[in-house]
């Protein structure tokens, strides 16, 4: 069972290290749902964010799923 605190529409900044694919380093994400991965093995410790990944180029954002560590959201929420 997952402890996991996150607000929808709460805009996170997503470190490398706390994310599936970290290629692309750190991103911010504006927060528009939640989901928790069923095809992994209990206690992988995996969640999905999606909302809209904002740039400097472009703020306003692009829709997208992420793929964060549960404890990245856990206890207090995420450090900004």
């Amino acid at each position: 069972m997952y402890d996991i605190r996150v607000r929808l529409g709460e805009e996170l900044r997503i470190d490398a290290a706390d994310r599936n694919w970290p290629e692309d380093g750190p991103v911010t994400l504006r927060v528009t749902g939640v989901r928790l991965v069923g095809n992994r093995p209990q206690g992988d410790g995996w969640v999905w964010l999606e909302g809209t990944r904002a740039t400097p180029d472009d703020p306003d954002g692009l829709r997208t799923q992420i793929l964060v560590r549960a404890a990245f959201l856990a206890g207090e929420g995420p450090q900004q």
